[in-house]
């Protein structure tokens, strides 16, 4: 006789907890049929909370066990049948993957036993990098006659196996390389494991393509021999189940050591260190002088509030926010001077443009007027990029980030603030506060850019108030309510660069300390300056990562510096 199993639909539960009495309920009569099948079971069913009561009225009538219906069992059975056909579909699927991975692992077994000799009678191979093309050294082969044989390090980028032969796209940092292992090559154990980002060292014969393929540098390496180096991780550790594009940011910088393996990300930083060379080219043509000044000072340049402090020896000090001051002692012996350095800066802005540590490149020009500064920095901008996409391997990582990148036209937009504020005003952009700016409003950042993009030019955004200065700017003769100063502006990021005439004058610059309630003993070595031999002086800091930035079009500054340093985040 078959046993009774009991579902209750209000209080019955479907799980390892329940059994199907009448003590443990199950919730479904689903999960009943597949715990007990109708051919070894009958099914009794209620609603104990909110079935049907009795013509009386009487809730106790819910508590009465009564045979399943046949429209119930009619669709619990369909619902059933359909479990049954995922099942068995599950467990051929399971036996078959089973027999797979056994015949796979068989082949693998026999795969250990293939060991591959580099043929002695074979002319020594030639190491060159991935990039190399010198005709001198490298000659390229067709199927018919042989090119020269060589020998490439790398790690494996791309890998695309087909029933006889395998790809191997190589890179080494310095270019990519297609790889073709065939024969016995394929049936070697570490062929059949090979996993992204494993290096290698391959010997073969460089052939040039065959009609129609593609390849980087329009060749291909066919491999005689190879070996593993060091074997990447693969299945769940595989590199690129940890990172992926578009992946979450703050996993992506977690892991930004395996983030910089990808082609973007490094070509962003060989784009760095092309422009970096450029920056220090143009110096050398435009004859500044290179300083190192020291990253951690005792006096500040730009207020408390972004000062990173720390105890020096037990005394006060703090990472630098700029090294100015210091470029302004060079210039008496020295003549104009230039640092690449990095600044510090403690403020909690986690805006797409900021970071706690940047690359600061600075500079000091003696004798000058403030249409000499902009003359200059607009030279050194636009000298900078010349020299950058003149070297057409840096030219074409800058087209594949940045594919509407276009050096600016000369000359650059000259706009004083006071006409910004009017033209803010007229395209009805507010200030922080929602209202419309007005003179002596420290444009936010917003404001700045939504401007910069409108119109879609650099800008030299000059004349800035007194009040929302730096103490050391020069006042214009002319408006003594403005700095000579500027912000030189670009489409998409905004402000690159900040800069001005500084106080030449030793009184004035005294006064301006006491406006600030600054201390100016502590500062003797920088305002000695204007007491031996003071002159009309000059400069600017430029951020490195927001001239990156805007160049390659990234969205953040964070992707134009190696390891990222900005609020809350210090590692890896």
């Amino acid at each position: 006789m078959a046993e009774p199993i009991y579902i209750d639909e209000d209080t019955g539960k479907d799980g390892d907890s329940a059994v199907g009495t009448e003590g443990q309920p199950y919730k479904t009569l689903l999960y009943a049929m597949i715990q007990h099948p109708p051919e070894t079971a009958t099914y009794m069913t209620r609603k104990s909370e909110t079935g049907p009561v009795d013509g009386n009225g009487d809730p106790a009538a819910r508590l009465e066990w009564k045979p399943a219906s046949k429209s119930a069992l009619k669709k619990a059975n369909n619902l059933f049948d359909q479990h049954k056909r995922k099942q068995a579909k599950a467990s051929e699927l399971a036996i078959r993957e089973n027999a797979e991975a056994m015949k796979r692992q068989q082949v693998l077994e026999e795969a250990k036993k293939v060991i591959i000799e580099e043929d002695a009678n074979l002319p020594a191979p030639v190491k060159i990098r991935l990039d190399e093309t010198d005709p001198a050294k490298i000659k390229l082969g067709t199927a018919e006659a042989p090119g020269t044989r060589v020998r490439v390090l790398g790690r494996v980028h791309h890998l695309r196996s087909q029933k006889d032969v395998i790809f191997v796209t190589l890179k080494d940092g310095y270019g990519h390389m297609q790889c073709v292992f065939t024969g016995r090559l394929i049936k070697t154990y570490a062929a059949m494991t090979l996993t992204l980002e494993t290096s290698l060292a391959i010997h073969g014969e460089l052939r040039s393509l065959p009609p129609k393929a593609h390849a980087p540098l329009d060749r291909e390496l066919h491999a005689d021999f190879f070996s593993v180096v060091g074997t990447a991780v693969g299945d769940k550790e595989a590199i690129t189940n940890k990172v992926q594009e578009g992946g979450d940011p703050q996993t992506l910088l977690d892991n930004r050591h395996l983030v910089l393996r990808g082609d973007n990300a490094s070509s962003v930083m060989k784009v760095r260190a092309a422009v970096t060379r450029a920056f220090r080219q143009t110096y050398v043509e435009t004859r500044l002088t290179e300083v190192t000044p020291p990253a951690m000072v005792q006096t500040q340049v730009e207020g408390g509030a972004t000062l990173f402090e720390f105890n020096y020896y037990g005394e006060k000090a703090y990472l630098t926010q700029s090294s100015q001051l210091y470029l302004e002692t060079c210039l008496a012996s020295m003549g104009d001077v230039f640092c690449i350095c990095p600044s510090f800066r403690a403020e909690k802005s986690l805006t797409r443009r900021h970071l706690s540590e940047y690359t600061h490149i600075e500079a000091e020009l003696d004798f000058i007027v403030f249409d000499d500064l902009l003359d200059h920095l607009e030279n050194v901008i636009c000298r900078v990029i010349d020299i950058t996409l003149a070297d057409p391997v840096i030219a074409s990582y800058v087209k594949e980030l940045n594919p509407d990148f276009t050096p600016p036209a000369r000359p650059f937009r000259r706009m004083k603030y006071a006409d910004a504020i009017e033209w803010l005003k007229e395209n009805d952009i507010p200030n922080e506060e929602g209202q419309p700016h007005a003179f002596g409003d420290d444009i936010a950042e917003a404001a700045e850019r939504r401007m910069t993009d409108i119109l879609d030019v650099p800008i030299f955004l000059t004349h800035f108030p007194v009040e929302i200065k730096a103490f050391y700017m020069k006042k214009d003769d002319s408006d003594k309510r403005v700095t000579e100063s500027v912000d030189v502006l670009m489409p998409g990021v905004g402000e690159i660069v900040g800069g001005s005439m500084r106080m030449d004058d030793y009184e004035e610059l005294m006064a301006a300390y006491k406006r600030e309630g600054i201390d100016p003993a502590p500062y003797y070595w920088y305002t000695d300056q204007r007491r031996y031999g003071t002159s009309p002086h000059g400069g600017y800091g430029l951020g490195l990562e927001r001239f990156l930035a805007w160049m390659c079009g990234r969205f953040t500054v964070r992707e134009c510096a190696l390891y990222p340093r900005f609020a809350y985040r210090c590692t890896p």
